[in-house]
């Protein structure tokens, strides 16, 4: 119990605003709020105000591993009467203020293990592109010499960006949408896109896995089924060869049993004429994906408890695999002719635009920033965790693994061009997931005990799947469930059911006939523009607005050091421009999307950046809708706001401030 006289109580909120520095931004309410104060890194972690009379107050070192938001803790004196400084007073004519430490908020989970934290990160960071796409865009751009660029745009763009997204989950413990009304309200339309560009993936990512789960149970039979060209899907221009057949004629217009396979058995792609007539539904891969969904269901529905031990399978698994594929890979003939054909440098390809653009995007993709997960994986961690660590040390093991699947793919690919006594860039023509499903399957056919690296290696492609989807529901499941609390956190199962139907029903264009050409849409046009420009705006809200001294302030409190210099450079300037250098160098020149043969008319392109605009529409209409709503005539509100980001941000003098 606090007693205070009205007037030393009002002095002392005084002298605690001239503390602050005068620069407090506030966002409460008539009920209770939270109240923000700028001098987080002097005064320790924020406080709760209350209009009620109490006040919640956490302004003080406390030994709590919790946010300052949740963290109980003591506050002030105890028993008896007593003044700010601990002097006794009289209760006469007083006023009596109950000071409580306790948490207006539910306690939030958080993860059994630190390693089932790593893990999920790891999961969700390596995922399919780092098999397919990262081998490809090597060897296409300079092979070893692709490793600068790739190094250079890691170090200066995607870990200061990892590192940025888990600092900040891990401080607010919140979700993608709640935890811009900690940072800058008026873009809190950002979280709302990230969730859209989440279903958005989910759409289509996921079909990639049913297509391996066909391929997985063809595998349990003596013979698979893309060895032959006996079967009922198979052409006249099918070319069946074993290891042992030396006589082997091979054409430009030979295709092999494992490409009509996959074109002709799992895709039927030959069904559909293009996007314009998808066809019907195939009922096989729809049960698989139902299979996918429900095995992500049960994964996720009782939040990381249940996903942080799952991973412990889905993301070690795949490490597993991939040794033993390389020591076998390393054994064939012919192998070392594609471990010199994916590391020979070609130093005149770093004169060229298009390696540094792709450097630049594949690094982006491959850790996975502005996509809800960083922030709500971290949001479950410890208040003190040394988030820095982990962001270097997932960031390099994501990295190490692009190198190493290189090496698997490309021994089997040096394999594939001596049996066919081609080169090895005719035969790496494809790219996606036609070098898996087609080439690495039918190189696998090929190899004795062709059964087991079936069933090993498909498995291995569900698995690295699993982790990714685990990861981009978690981030729209935690966005949610922080955001609407009330009504979401003790209805979670049904929550996640009923997103989890939504996924699926948003799938079925992908498994019709014309379904591939549905996916290589998505993952063009739909969804990459789109989470970069969301990714951009996250980076200038958070460094020019909220104030990178501020957020620098909130690490130091969180961790017990100051970021350096190279981090604040890198997030004030570097970033974005990294970022906008990726947005010019795709509209400048926009890709090339062809498939089977399908060249992708004009309007679909059009189609794509409508997908695209969709979700990225919710960033200006949030805007809008928060200066409508806010206090005050509209020009008013604007100028309050303008002044809020030059107060916070460290990019203009005080002079510009005046």
């Amino acid at each position: 119990m606090l007693t205070k006289d009205k007037g030393e109580n009002e002095g002392e909120r005084d002298k605690e605003r001239e503390d602050a520095g005068g620069e407090e931004e506030e966002t409460q309410q008539e009920n209770g709020r939270l109240m923000l104060a700028d001098g987080v890194g002097q005064r320790g972690p924020k406080s709760l105000t209350s209009s009620s009379g109490q006040q919640v107050s956490n302004g003080f070192t406390t030994s709590t591993p919790q946010s300052p938001r949740e963290g109980p803790g003591t506050a002030a004196s105890s028993g008896g009467t007593a003044s700010g400084n601990g002097s006794s007073m009289p209760l006469g004519g007083l006023r009596t203020l109950v000071v409580q430490q306790t948490s207006l908020d539910r306690p939030r989970e958080t993860w059994s293990k630190k390693m089932d934290f790593l893990l999920s990160v790891i999961g969700y960071a390596v995922d399919l592109g780092n098999v397919w796409r990262f081998p490809y865009i090597c060897y296409q751009n300079g092979g070893g010499a692709f490793l600068l660029p790739y190094l250079l745009m890691a170090v200066f763009g995607g870990v200061p960006l990892f590192y940025m997204e888990l600092a900040l989950g891990q401080f607010h413990r919140s979700g993608c949408i709640s935890i811009w009304k900690h940072i800058c309200p008026i873009f809190k339309g950002i979280g709302f896109a990230i969730c859209i560009i989440a279903l958005y993936i989910a759409f289509y990512y996921n079909t990639i896995m049913a297509w391996a789960l066909y391929y997985l149970l063809s595998s349990f039979r003596p013979t698979l089924p893309w060895t032959t060209c006996t079967n009922e899907w198979n052409t006249a221009n099918c070319n069946r060869y074993m290891s042992t057949d030396h006589n082997v004629s091979w054409s430009n217009s030979s295709t092999s049993p494992a490409e009509e396979f996959y074109t002709r058995q799992v895709l039927q792609v030959h069904l559909s004429p293009g996007l314009h007539q998808l066809g019907s539904v195939s009922w096989q891969l729809a049960l698989c994906l139902l299979f996918i969904f429900t095995v992500v269901y049960f994964s996720i529905w009782k939040g990381v408890k249940t996903s942080g031990k799952v991973v412990w399978v889905t993301a070690t698994f795949p490490y597993l695999v991939l040794v033993v594929l390389l020591i076998r890979g390393a054994t064939l003939p012919g192998a070392w002719r594609g471990v010199v054909f994916y590391l020979k440098p070609d130093w005149d390809k770093l004169l060229s635009t298009t390696v540094w653009i792709d450097a630049a995007a594949q690094i982006f993709f491959s850790l996975g920033p502005g996509f809800g997960v960083l922030l709500a994986f971290a949001s479950y961690n410890p208040f003190h965790n040394n988030c820095y660590k982990d962001a270097l040390v997932t960031s390099s093991v994501n990295c190490l693994t692009s190198f190493l699947s290189g090496f698997v793919i490309f021994t089997v690919l040096g394999y594939m061009a001596e049996m066919r006594q081609q080169n090895v860039d005719d035969v790496a023509k494809d790219a996606g997931p036609s070098l898996l499903f087609i080439i690495y399957a039918e190189a696998i056919a090929n190899m004795p005990a062709a059964t087991f690296f079936a069933i090993i290696f498909f498995l291995m492609i569900i698995m690295l799947g699993l982790d990714s989807t685990f990861a981009g529901l978690e981030g729209v499941i935690t966005a949610m469930l922080d955001e609407f609390p009330h009504i979401l956190v003790k209805r979670r199962e049904w929550f996640v059911f009923g997103l989890v139907c939504v996924c699926y029903l948003g799938a079925l264009s992908t498994l019709t006939y014309g379904g591939a050409f549905v996916v290589k849409l998505f993952e063009e046009y739909a969804t990459g523009p789109a989470v970069i420009t969301v990714v951009l705006l996250e980076v200038i809200a958070v460094s020019w607005f909220y104030g990178t001294n501020r957020f620098c302030n909130d690490i130091q409190v969180m961790l017990g050091f100051y970021p350096g210099c190279f981090w604040r450079v890198c997030w004030v300037a570097i970033c974005p421009c990294f970022l906008l250098f990726i947005i010019i160098s795709f509209l400048a020149f926009p890709p090339e999307v062809k498939l089977f043969h399908y060249q992708y008319p004009q309007w679909t392109t059009v189609l794509g950046y409508c997908i695209g605009v969709s979700s990225f529409v919710c960033v200006p209409a949030y805007m809008i809708y928060h200066l409508l709503n806010a206090k005050g005539t509209f020009r008013q509100v604007i100028i309050t706001e303008i002044e809020k980001g030059l107060r916070n941000s460290d990019f203009f003098s005080k002079d510009i401030h005046n």
